[in-house]
């Protein structure tokens, strides 16, 4: 059953004040084949409400997990940025928990084994547990076991029972996207080990707020968190968040450890953490307001420039087809006559158009083809890596663009 946001997912309390309206806007990663563009595609209200008793920041639920994640589009493994980064955790972590071939890892939402393979690399048994059938048959293909189901107490009792519990669970990059949240989360204590550790990484709502992070708000993100709110979450359902840490993926985000309620003590960066927070506003309601005019500041911006472009006959193209690109131009009404086409190396992509949008989505070869006066980047989370590839661009004078959290051009 389809809800708005009458009550908190969470904690069920009818106190809810909106902080940022987005307008209507299609499933950020339903790509559009080329013969199904004269159809018209559903848009859904994309507006976050906050709960004013226990700060979690939300979307209503306008369409199904398994319509949106039963096939999905995005593949974990096109990101070289993504897989060093997960590369460098499971470095850290194995030696931290003393991982090995006695132990057990499993993931949930491990999508097509970008992370489960580097345990497998060093010989510590793994477990997927995917959703989308699609990317889960990937994983398996490149000899990641994978379960293809969603997770929650059902599932966690009878992964149980199958393969054991595990030493370490991993949830990366999911927590925001499950609408039920109480029932995913019921199912990390059945699954883990009473010594077990969980570790999950979410992007960090504090920083999508300091640094205007909108882009970020789509309807696959069902909640949006801070440390404040992961607590009390995480407490309710008999576990403890026992330390942090603050990484730069995603413009910003926090890699919380978990435990069962009282098996490991609570580290400094979990007190400083909470100071931060604290200092910065997160449970005080008029920090989320002055939200909204800054949303609509990086709008007026985008398309001034795009507009001053257009009438100067320079060209603009895109680089990436993320999720978070499709809510930033769905949101400022950008089509293929300000934006001609964008780039992106993934083949599950190239050759199909953004959903709303339908600017169409071509091979990164056509850059130096089309020799466009300026590039705009996403996926910011990955400029560096972008810049990098395409410097090539300096041959034509041509320059970069990004448009949060506010608009700059730089070569």
């Amino acid at each position: 059953m389809m809800r708005g946001t009458e009550s908190c997912r969470f904690c069920d309390s009818s106190t809810l004040i909106s902080i940022v309206d987005l307008g209507l806007s299609p499933l950020a990663n339903s790509y559009v084949d080329v013969s199904d563009e004269k159809k018209a595609s559903p848009f859904f209200p994309l507006e976050v409400k906050l709960c004013t008793k226990c700060f979690l920041a939300q979307l209503g639920e306008f369409e199904s997990p398994e319509k949106i994640f039963s096939n999905y589009a995005y593949f974990s493994s096109f990101s070289q940025q993504w897989l060093e980064h997960c590369k460098n955790y499971v470095g850290l972590i194995s030696a931290k928990l003393a991982l090995n071939a006695s132990s057990q890892v499993v993931e949930v939402a491990s999508n097509d084994g970008y992370l489960l393979q580097y345990f497998k690399q060093k010989g510590i048994p793994v477990l997927g547990i995917e959703p989308a059938e699609n990317v889960a048959q990937f994983a398996e293909s490149k000899g990641i076991p994978t379960v293809c189901r969603f997770f929650g107490k059902k599932t966690a009792l009878e992964i149980a029972k199958e393969k054991g519990k595990a030493d370490l669970m991993v949830a990366n990059n999911v927590l925001a996207h499950v609408p039920d949240l109480n029932d995913f989360v019921s199912g990390f204590p059945l699954l883990l080990k009473d010594t077990g550790t969980l570790t999950i990484e979410v992007p960090h709502l504090m920083k999508l707020i300091e640094k205007n992070e909108f882009d970020t708000i789509y309807h696959e993100h069902f909640s949006y968190f801070s440390l404040f709110t992961l607590e009390k979450v995480f407490e309710h359902h008999g576990l403890q968040v026992y330390d942090v840490d603050l990484l730069p993926t995603h413009g910003g985000a926090l890699r919380i450890y978990v435990c069962h309620r009282g098996s490991k003590k609570i580290s400094e960066n979990i007190l400083k953490l909470r100071k931060q927070e604290a200092d910065f506003g997160i449970s005080k309601t008029e920090t989320y307001l002055s939200f909204s005019a800054a949303v609509t500041k990086v709008k007026c911006d985008l398309l001034s420039f795009l507009i001053d472009c257009k009438r100067k006959g320079k060209t603009v193209a895109g680089y990436g087809a993320p999720a978070k690109g499709n809510t930033l131009l769905n949101f400022c009404g950008v089509k293929k006559d300000l934006l001609a086409y964008t780039v992106d190396i993934s083949p599950h992509k190239i050759g199909k158009k953004l959903p709303g949008t339908l600017i169409p989505i071509l091979h990164p070869d056509e850059i130096k083809k089309s020799k466009p006066d300026f590039l705009l980047i996403l996926p910011w989370n990955i400029e560096k890596e972008i810049v990098e590839q395409n410097k090539f661009m300096k041959d034509w004078g041509g320059r970069f663009v990004r448009a949060i959290p506010c608009l700059e051009t730089f070569e």
